[in-house]
């Protein structure tokens, strides 16, 4: 695990190098939105910083990752959905995503929060490990549901409970 970051709580003040890091690994491998123009806000009324959680090397931001409500329905309120998870390049493979996803769902089941779901898209296979060694599993695809650089990319979801300890889920090919 990543012990030598600090997750915690993103502030305001975080919102310019959290921009910068969603810009510095926007990939069409992972994101089937557009990128990210410079100086775009991050926290609004659907994204307020209080859904964001960052991992802090020294004084530098290395990952944040977003969560958030499932829907705006009162009987689906128990149920939280990552809505953003970036990791600085260098930064990558010491564990800082595994520490930022097991943050987000800590914090969630603290809250009340009984489920954790999440969309990946088919070919980043990097992410669905981690999210499947974080105790997530596939729940559903949507096949072809994005076109991307003239391919069609499959939409696959993924969950995990957050009631009980998690199960390491068999490994991708």
């Amino acid at each position: 695990m990543a012990l030598d970051v600090v997750i915690r709580p993103a502030r305001a003040e975080d919102e310019r190098e959290i921009v910068e890091l969603f810009r510095s690994t926007w990939s069409r491998v992972s994101e089937p939105g557009p990128e990210r123009p410079a100086g775009a806000a991050v926290f609004d009324e659907r994204h307020p910083v209080e859904n964001y959680l960052v991992a802090e090397r020294g004084r530098r931001i290395v990952g944040y990752i977003a969560q958030a409500p499932a829907s705006p329905l009162e009987t689906n309120r128990h149920v939280r959905h990552i809505q953003g998870l970036a990791v600085l390049g260098s930064a990558r493979g010491g564990g800082v995503g595994q520490a930022l996803v097991e943050a987000v769902c800590a914090a969630a089941r603290a809250a009340g929060a009984r489920r954790m779901n999440l969309r990946v898209l088919g070919h980043n296979l990097p992410a669905q490990r981690l999210y499947r060694r974080c105790g997530f599993a596939v729940v559903g695809v949507l096949p072809e549901e994005f076109l991307l650089d003239g391919a069609y990319v499959d939409d696959v979801w993924m969950s995990r409970s957050l009631t009980g300890p998690h199960e390491p889920a068999q490994p991708l090919p």
